[in-house]
């Protein structure tokens, strides 16, 4: 995948698409410095409650107002709008390549951004699940049912969302836990994304077309999304939990050169410190999010199911290698794509 380094007339569609996205925090015509918070797709909801919180410990500690707007889209094209000029205070991504690309593309941090804060600055993590109908009818149960003819299987699109690429390395590496080998991984991926109708581009947009639209047999999502989708649209579906799946951690990190140019250095960085506290970590857990804290998991046990997962570094060895291998254009991705069409 490639991020431009001079804005294109590609880049200004994505600035004016994240523009379009933003939600203000309540507060946000409050007087004091305002934070934008750029973030992937289906964490809307966790700031929307995230931001409040924070907002009223900052005012209790320092007697200051302050605001934060939020932008949501797919993780890779906010990361893009970021690098071509999008002034995020900080972002929260869903996995690291996205970051390191702003670092290594747009050169607005620096390489060892993963360092600074506890986690490898990740305050909360996820798994990629399965979403079926109601009962089950098509009797899936693990990421080889997914490939088989006749079941249609919603999945965002990888090259430009990390709930997407999330989706490709859980089934790829479970498969290979599985025993299989890399050519027969790479056939069953094949497979189950040949059975893919329409690649979306965000979660949230894949969610709509299974749950609203009614289209696909199965979605693969975040755990987090579960209890959003069916609040939203009824206990119409089942949830299958994979013999194995991807670990999904949620990096964040501070955009150094606009938190300087703007002067909320100060802000930003206890706005992301924020995220590992106890309040925080308490509204990750109710919106099913998996907290780091053991203290806050262990007392919401009872939502997050034990899974047995794997690290992409353990199975890719890491987001930069998994980037360059699967998702760089003309990488494997690129040339399942060209077979399916075939």
């Amino acid at each position: 995948m490639r991020f431009p380094h001079v804005p294109s007339r590609r880049s200004v569609l994505s600035l004016a698409v994240a523009a379009a996205a933003l939600h203000v925090a309540p507060g946000a015509l409050a007087a004091g410095p305002t934070l934008l918070n750029v973030s992937y797709d289906v964490a809307r909801e966790l700031y929307k409650e995230i931001n409040p919180a924070f907002i009223k410990q900052w005012k209790g500690q320092t007697g200051e107002d302050v605001s934060v707007n939020q932008s949501h889209g797919g993780s890779s094209k906010q990361a893009r709008a970021v690098i071509d000029g999008l002034e995020a205070d900080v972002v929260t991504m869903n996995q690291s390549s996205d970051i390191d690309a702003i670092a290594s593309r747009g050169k607005l941090i620096p390489a060892d951004w993963a360092k600074r804060l506890p986690d490898n600055s990740a305050p909360t993590t996820s798994t990629t699940v399965i979403l079926v109908r109601k009962g089950n009818p098509k009797g899936i149960k693990d990421w080889t049912d997914l490939a088989k003819q006749g079941v249609s299987v919603v999945i965002p699109n990888p090259k430009i969302t990390g709930n997407g690429r999330y989706t490709y390395v859980a089934a790829w590496g479970a498969l290979m836990k599985g025993g299989a080998t890399p050519a027969q991984a790479r056939e069953t991926v094949q497979k189950i994304f040949g059975n893919v109708p329409v690649f979306d581009g965000g979660g949230r947009a894949a969610t709509t077309t299974f749950a609203q639209r009614n289209i696909g047999d199965a979605l693969c999502t975040f755990e987090s999304e579960i209890n959003l989708i069916k609040a939203e649209f009824g206990d119409n579906f089942d949830v299958v939990y994979p013999k194995w799946s991807i670990l999904a951690e949620n990096p964040v990190a501070l955009i150094d050169k606009v938190v300087d140019k703007k002067g909320t250095r100060k802000q930003a960085e206890a706005y992301l410190k924020f995220l590992w506290s106890d309040e925080a970590q308490e509204i990750a857990a109710k919106h099913q999010i998996r907290p780091r804290s053991a203290k806050i998991l262990a007392k919401y046990a009872k939502d997050f199911p034990k899974v047995n997962t794997f690290t992409i570094d353990e199975a890719f060895g890491g987001w930069t290698k998994a980037q360059k291998e699967h998702f760089d254009d003309g990488a494997i991705y690129d040339q399942i794509l060209a077979a399916i069409k075939k």
